[in-house]
C-alpha cells in the first residue's frame, strides 16, 4: 500500500548562513572508446502518441547494465545485439572489450503489429548475480541468459508476459525490467512494468495492419501496471508464459523498484501510488490552476471585468531581518491605545495581545500566547515599538527580535510557520488561522513603512470591491535568491515519489499501518554502481536537497534518517535545463547532461558540505567531445590507483550513441 514516510530535516544538518558554490577544477583521466555496437533511443513508433509519463521515463532510461562483478557491464545494440563490455580496473587504464555474447529474435510479424497498435519499449536487463541477467526484448519476451567470463552467453529460459485476465486472443505485452532480487535460495523475484491496455486494443494486436481498425488507435487511459514475475531453479528450458505473483496498477511508470531484504518486501517509487487491480482509481481532483472558468455574455475573462475579482488577503505580518536582529511589523488601526498592547520575550517564545480594540475588516490583530520562535532570541536586549501615526487609518507595532545566534539566517519567524502558504480569506478577525501561514521574508526594512498605507488601501477596496492587484504584505524573496529565483522553474525541479509498499506474497505489509500517501520531491537517486537504491535518497527541502536513509530497526519502520545537506541543490539543479541524470553518493551530487550528436554534454559535480560551511565545491567536467551523441547511459564502480597501494577510488563509465566515456578516478 501506499504509505507516509518520515522524511523530517534535522535542523542541525541544514546550512542557513550558506552562501553558494566555488568552481574547483578536478582534472580525472577521461578515455574515449568509439562504440563498435551503437545503441539506440529508437523504437518503432505506434499509432497513437506516447503518453507525457512514457516520454519522461523514456528520457530517464539507463541503457548500461551494471554486473555485480565490478568493471563489466552490459546494453543491447541498434541490432539487438547483446554486448558486454569488460573495463581494466586495476589503474592501467587498458582499451575496455566489447563481446556479444547473444542476439536476441526479432519475429518482423510480431514488430509490424506492435508498431500498429502499441508502443514497443527499450530493452532492459537486471543481473541476479555475477553470470545470470535478466533481459527484455522490448517486444513482450524475457530471457534469461546465462553470461561466462569468457565466451558467448548460454540461454537458460524464455518467458512472455501475456495478461491472464483478459479472455480473447493475445500476443505478448512490451515491459521493462527494473529489478531482480533473490528471496529465498530457490526463487527469484523480477519486478517488471508495462502500459495497460484495454481488451479491445490487445485482441485487435492479432490482426495484421492492413485489417486493423481505425477505432482501435483511439486514446488510452495512461495507466501502468507492475508485475511481481517469480522464478523458481533450477529453470525449465521450455517457453512458457510468466508465473506472476502479484500485480499492481498506477498512473505513471516507476521511477524505482527495490527489494529490502531486512523488510522482506519491495518497494515502489512513482508520481502515484500502485494499488491493487480490484481497487478504482481514485477520482481526480483538478487544482484551482486547472479550473477553465466559461465565460459568460459580456464577460472578458483575459482582464476586462477587473472589479469583480475577489481581492488577495494580506499576509498578517512582514518581517526582515540582519545578521544579528529579526524585525516584525504587525498593522493596528492607529485607535489602538499602547495600554492595550502586551509583548512579552523569552528566549524562545514570543507572546504578543492587542486587547480593546475594534474589529476592521480585513485586518489580523495578532494574538500569540508563548508562541515557538524559529531560533532563540536575548529576551534583555528585544523590544518594541508602536508608531501610532494619527494621520493615518492605521499603524506600525514593530518588534525587534535580538538574535541568540549572531549570523543565524532565520527561514521563518515562528518555527511552525510554513504549515499554511497563503492567507485564509474566510478566517474571522481576530482568528488564529492566520498564524502559521508561510510569510516571505522582506528584502527592503524601508518597506515595512508602507504596510500601513497598503493595508489602507486594501481595506478601502475590499469594502469598495475594487481591484487591488499588486498589492501584499511582506511581499518579497528570500535574501539568499534576491533576483534569481523563478518559482516556475524552480517548483519543476525534480520528480514528486510516492512510496508503495509489497510484501513478497503481494499483501501491504501490516507494519505500513493505515496511513494516506505522502509525496516527496526526489532530486537524486543513489549512483547505480556505488550503493543500493534504497542506501540513500535525496529529496527537496525548500531550495536545499537532504539527503536521508532507511532506518534499519528491529522492528520494521518507515523512518528515513536525515544525514546531510547539499545546500541550494534545488536552486543550482533548476537552472540545468537539459539533465538526463541526476545521481549521488556520500560525497556528491552529480547532475549529467543530455548532449547532442553536434555538442558535447557536461557533468556537474556538486560537493557535500557541513552545516557551517559558507561555500562549497562545485566542478564541471566534460563527457561527450561533440561526436559522442547524446547520453544514454550511466554506471560507476571501484578502479584501484595506478600506484597499487591498494586505495580504491570512483570510475564512472557514459555510455553515448557513438561512444563509450570512461571519467577514471572521479572521487
Amino acid at each position: 500500500m501506499s504509505v507516509m514516510a518520515d522524511f523530517k530535516p534535522d535542523r542541525n544538518l541544514l546550512n542557513p548562513k550558506f552562501e553558494g558554490y566555488k568552481l574547483q577544477v578536478i582534472a580525472p583521466d577521461t578515455a574515449r572508446h568509439t562504440l563498435p555496437y551503437k545503441p539506440t533511443q529508437i523504437t518503432a513508433p505506434g499509432r497513437s502518441p506516447l503518453s507525457l509519463q512514457e516520454v519522461q521515463s523514456r528520457i530517464t532510461h539507463n541503457h548500461l547494465v551494471l554486473s555485480p562483478e565490478p568493471g563489466r557491464f552490459l546494453y543491447v545494440d541498434a541490432g539487438h545485439r547483446v554486448v558486454v563490455v569488460d573495463v581494466d580496473i586495476c589503474g592501467n587504464h587498458k582499451p575496455p572489450s566489447f563481446n556479444v555474447v547473444y542476439e536476441l529474435p526479432v519475429s518482423i510479424k510480431t514488430a509490424q503489429i506492435h508498431a500498429e497498435t502499441v508502443h514497443c519499449e527499450y530493452p532492459s536487463a537486471a543481473f541476479l548475480d555475477d553470470r545470470t541477467v535478466f533481459l527484455s526484448d522490448g517486444h513482450g519476451s524475457l530471457y534469461i541468459l546465462d553470461i561466462p567470463r569468457q565466451g558467448p552467453a548460454t540461454l537458460l529460459s524464455s518467458f512472455e508476459l501475456t495478461d491472464q485476465d483478459i479472455a480473447s486472443p493475445m500476443m505478448p505485452l512490451p515491459f521493462r525490467i527494473h529489478n531482480v532480487a533473490r528471496i529465498s535460495d530457490g526463487t527469484a523475484i523480477a519486478l517488471l512494468s508495462s502500459r495497460y491496455y484495454e481488451e479491445a486494443t490487445l485482441a485487435n494486436r492479432t490482426e495484421t495492419p492492413t485489417t486493423l481498425p481505425k477505432q482501435s488507435a483511439r486514446h488510452h487511459p495512461s495507466l501502468f501496471d507492475v508485475w511481481a514475475a517469480r522464478f523458481t531453479f533450477p529453470l525449465n528450458m521450455m517457453q512458457g508464459t510468466l508465473n506472476i505473483a502479484w500485480r499492481r496498477r498506477g498512473e505513471d511508470v516507476p521511477t524505482l523498484a527495490a527489494y529490502d531484504p531486512s523488510r522482506n518486501a519491495h518497494v515502489l517509487f512513482g508520481t502515484s501510488p500502485y494499488r491493487d487491480i480490484g481497487t478504482p482509481a481514485p477520482a481526480y481532483e483538478l487544482s484551482l490552476d486547472e479550473f477553465a472558468p466559461i465565460p459568460r455574455a459580456g464577460e472578458n475573462l483575459d482582464g476586462g471585468n477587473e472589479a469583480n475579482r475577489q481581492p488577495s488577503k494580506p499576509y498578517p505580518y512582514s518581517w526582515t531581518q540582519t545578521a544579528d536582529s529579526v524585525t516584525v511589523a504587525f498593522p493596528l488601526p492607529s485607535s489602538t491605545l499602547k495600554s492595550s498592547i502586551t509583548v512579552l520575550f523569552s528566549p524562545t517564545t514570543l507572546t504578543v495581545h492587542v486587547k480593546g480594540v475594534p474589529s476592521v475588516e480585513g485586518v489580523f490583530l495578532p494574538h500569540y500566547s508563548g508562541k515557538q520562535l524559529w531560533d532563540g532570541i536575548h529576551p534583555s536586549t528585544s523590544f518594541w515599538t508602536w508608531d501610532r501615526e494619527g494621520e493615518h487609518a492605521f499603524g506600525i507595532l514593530t518588534l525587534h527580535l535580538d538574535k541568540a545566534n549572531e549570523g543565524m539566517k532565520w527561514m521563518h519567524v515562528f518555527a511552525g510557520a510554513g504549515n499554511r502558504t497563503s492567507p485564509s480569506a474566510t478566517a474571522p478577525v481576530g482568528n488564529n488561522a492566520d498564524e502559521d501561514v508561510d510569510v516571505p521574508e522582506t528584502l527592503d526594512p524601508s518597506e515595512l513603512y508602507l504596510i500601513r498605507e497598503a493595508l489602507q488601501k486594501y481595506t478601502d477596496t475590499l469594502r469598495a470591491g475594487e481591484d487591488i492587484s499588486g498589492l501584499g504584505l511582506g511581499c518579497g524573496l528570500p535574501s539568499l535568491a534576491q533576483g534569481e529565483m523563478d518559482d516556475e522553474v524552480d517548483n519543476s525541479v525534480g520528480r514528486p515519489a510516492t512510496f508503495t509498499w509489497v510484501a513478497e506474497d503481494g499483501s501491504a505489509p501490516s507494519w505500513t499501518g493505515n496511513k494516506e500517501a505522502s509525496p516527496i520531491n526526489l532530486l537524486s537517486v543513489p549512483l547505480p554502481g556505488m550503493d543500493s537504491p534504497l542506501s540513500g535518497l535525496v529529496i527537496k527541502n525548500g531550495i536545499d536537497g537532504t539527503m536521508h536513509v532507511l532506518e534499519a530497526t528491529a522492528e520494521p519502520s518507515l523512518r528515513w534518517t536525515h544525514i546531510g545537506t547539499f545546500a541550494a541543490l534545488a536552486f543550482v539543479l533548476a537552472s540545468k535545463r537539459d539533465t538526463r541524470f541526476t545521481y549521488h553518493t556520500q560525497e556528491a551530487v552529480f547532475a549529467f547532461e543530455n548532449g547532442s550528436v553536434d555538442r558535447g554534454g557536461n557533468v556537474y559535480i556538486y560537493w557535500r558540505s557541513s552545516p557551517t560551511q559558507l561555500w562549497a565545491k562545485q566542478s564541471v567536467l566534460r563527457v561527450g567531445d561533440g561526436n559522442a551523441g547524446s547520453l544514454l547511459g550511466i554506471g560507476s564502480f571501484r578502479t584501484a590507483k595506478s600506484s597499487g597501494n591498494g586505495n580504491y577510488l570512483t570510475t564512472i563509465a557514459c555510455l553515448c550513441e557513438n561512444q563509450l566515456v570512461i571519467l577514471y578516478n572521479v572521487l
